[in-house]
């Protein structure tokens, strides 16, 4: 009977000193019928809820989530642009499944093939896009698989860039949220992903008429994507963000034996951390919050801006308060480096336990200096003396 008093104290003690921030009670199941759920806050990274999270499952066309955040990246990086012309090869013209029916040899822009992917969730134009950024889809998997790796989507193996089914093709959705987070750093992405009707070849005798596999952009309030899928393996499956006030959610169902469930127990997932959580802003996205030197490089100095929106995630009524905000730059940064690539981390703590995090980037281009301006730094520097 003592030790019974002893550990009910030390439990009560335990719960009063948690962050507010974390996990539902794992007795509701917010999410009976699927085979694996996830549902996390953008912002801080903060899981929710989770069911089976890291059980590797396949992800049919919850895949070119993956694909599209390779296109973002190459467009950010000016490598392709949205108005490039991709002329379809007559392998990617000739894969099944959804697709926009691409004809060997056609040629339609970078823009209109990811509205086919994001919208109509088209295979073909999935292929398309990995031979125009990496020359073969092959070339382009190696770059998923890699991605995944430097973003630690440690259950995840790629084997294509549409999902079709193929041995050793697999991820879970503790992964898919990660990349899914990955890809809404672009804020371009949700233009397409929320479109719930469009037309390609609009200007053509033939229009083709696109309508969101995800329905929910349409009925639920706050949603614009991202990404649904379905096989005969994988069965109905989605990532869907969707954003009310400061707060962005993303909620992933894998495995759910209809569209009309999949659908349900996304709402429900959604509807319970509208209900119950609130984000408290600390730094808006690209936010400044330090200057890094760059040795050797033009300019030399750069501005570190937040990759995310910075916020404290709590629940509803609970005040942000007593946290810490923590900033690590790499040191001795070398030029060259590119706009948006990561140089630090920006963690907000409470009581020593870390309650969001974000990675710091660049907010240019600190290109390497020639001889010349090197030779002029020096002869300033020796003038001012």
């Amino acid at each position: 009977m003592k030790r019974a008093l002893i550990m009910m104290f030390c439990t009560l003690i335990i719960m009063l000193f948690l962050p507010q921030t974390g996990f539902a009670e794992e007795t509701v199941d917010l999410a009976p019928h699927a085979k694996s759920a996830l549902l996390m806050d953008v912002d801080t990274g903060t899981i929710i809820y989770s069911k089976n999270p890291d059980v590797k499952l396949p992800p049919a066309s919850i895949t070119k989530i993956m694909t599209m955040l390779l296109v973002m990246e190459a467009i950010e990086k000016g490598s392709i642009s949205l108005n490039d012309k991709v002329r379809a090869s007559e392998y990617a013209a000739s894969m099944g499944g959804s697709q926009i029916f691409l004809e060997p040899g056609e040629e339609m822009s970078v823009q209109d093939l990811l509205k086919g992917v994001a919208v109509a969730s088209g295979n073909d134009a999935a292929v398309a896009l990995a031979e125009y950024i990496a020359g073969t889809e092959e070339e382009f998997v190696k770059r998923m698989n890699q991605k995944a790796k430097e973003l630690g989507m440690n259950n995840t193996h790629f084997q294509n860039s549409n999902g079709l089914p193929a041995p050793d093709h697999f991820t879970t959705a503790r992964d898919i949220a990660i990349m899914s987070r990955e890809l809404l750093r672009y804020d371009k992405i949700t233009k397409y992903t929320s479109i719930y009707q469009d037309y390609l070849r609009k200007e053509s005798k033939n229009p083709f008429w696109l309508v969101n596999t995800n329905r929910l952009v349409r009925f639920y309030p706050g949603m614009d994507g991202l990404k649904t899928g379905y096989t005969d393996e994988a069965k109905f499956c989605l990532s869907a963000t969707a954003k009310r006030g400061n707060l962005r959610l993303v909620a992933v169902v894998l495995g759910e034996p209809n569209a009309k469930l999949r659908n349900a127990e996304t709402v429900k997932l959604l509807d319970y951390a509208f209900s119950q959580y609130t984000l408290h802003v600390l730094y808006p996205k690209d936010a400044e919050v330090a200057k890094v030197r760059i040795d050797k490089g033009s300019p030399n100095q750069v501005s570190a801006v937040t990759s995310f929106q910075v916020g404290i995630l709590t629940k509803r009524g609970v005040k942000a308060e007593d946290y810490q905000k923590q900033i690590s730059l790499t040191p001795q940064l070398k030029a060259p480096l590119q706009k948006g690539e990561v140089i630090g981390k920006l963690k907000v703590t409470r009581e020593g336990t870390v309650v969001g995090e974000v990675d710091l980037v660049l907010k240019e281009d600190s290109k390497r200096i020639h001889f010349g301006e090197m030779y002029m730094r020096v002869f300033h520097t020796l003038l001012s003396f």
